[in-house]
């Protein structure tokens, strides 16, 4: 990771076993350190960690970063055959809890979930944990409803030819064939990350799903906008208000998460704080990423204690 400025600090990685199977984790920096460490959480589900190691910067100011692949993605275990009704949002509630204590880090951290990680991170927020320090929710959003609508919005606006190709695709259950994957693609590079060519981290990420796509597609389905998992009716928005941990909200203006789709976080949690990259769209981490670092930065500085 020489690019993040972090190469000379302490870094480890390893597994928590966890009900017969393993999540893989990397530890950058010092988790004994004064700072309470900074655990990310990525999107998918069933993604990796990769495109998110840019947050590693922040151990260069004494706060240990945790990353992790949750089961069913990157180095962690893969569960290619097992049935769909597995793949719940309690599960990986339980995963993030049996990791933050496989670190003994429970009594004192901060959470940072991006995109899907972000509704995972508002669902580990509800139960009031005691350790929770801040709560970062970037790019998420409130219900799969809101983000069904908007995406549909969102796809209004794409060329004639792709909106076509993508909606043929979808009625005839051919999703898999090149010409749609292509299609996505457009709607990816508006919404989902401007920068061109795409970071290697982020295109990481996306091979590595490719290669298994099993969580993607029965949670969320076969591409960001066309949501036919069982994450379809997922909200949590009768259930912000029970929140009480200090909450950054992030978005960036042409994200896929739309205003509409965030607005529920900034209405309902008590006292969030919303901050739109003004040029970025799904992923502001690695579009904009030294006014990012540094938003996240003061925020997680200000709820340390």
């Amino acid at each position: 990771m020489t690019d993040l400025g972090v190469t000379t600090l302490k870094t480890g990685e390893g597994y928590a076993g966890f009900r017969g199977y393993r999540t893989w984790y990397r530890v950058t920096g010092d988790l004994g350190g004064r700072k309470p460490p900074l655990v990310t959480l990525h999107g998918g589900p069933g993604g990796s960690h990769d495109y998110l190691e840019n947050l590693a910067s922040f151990a260069a100011d004494g706060r240990a970063v945790v990353h992790y692949d949750q089961v069913g993605g990157g180095r962690s275990t893969h569960l290619k055959d097992i049935g769909k009704d597995f793949w719940t949002v309690d599960l990986f509630l339980d995963e993030l809890d049996n990791l933050l204590a496989h670190l003994g880090i429970q009594k004192r951290y901060h959470l940072l979930g991006q995109s899907w990680g972000g509704m995972l991170g508002a669902e580990h927020a509800v139960r009031r944990p005691k350790g929770l320090r801040s709560l970062v929710i970037a790019d998420s959003p409130a219900s799969m409803e809101l983000w069904v609508k908007e995406a549909d919005r969102l796809r209004l606006a794409l060329p004639p030819d792709v909106q076509a190709t993508l909606l043929k695709h979808e009625a005839a259950g051919t999703t898999n064939s090149p010409d749609y994957a292509k299609a996505v693609r457009v709607f990816y590079e508006r919404h989902l990350c401007r920068s061109k060519p795409w970071p290697e981290a982020l295109d990481r990420s996306f091979a590595l799903m490719e290669q298994d796509p099993t969580v993607y597609q029965t949670m969320n389905g076969p591409s960001e906008f066309h949501v036919i998992g069982s994450l379809k009716s997922w909200s949590i928005i009768d259930r912000l208000d029970r929140i009480e941990t200090p909450t950054l909200i992030l978005s960036g203006r042409h994200d896929e998460a739309t205003p509409a789709t965030v607005q529920p976080y900034a209405d309902r949690i008590p006292g969030a704080r919303w901050t739109i990259f003004e040029n970025s769209s799904h992923t502001p981490h690695l579009e904009e990423a030294e006014l990012y670092l540094k938003t996240v930065g003061a925020f997680l500085a200000a709820h340390d204690d």
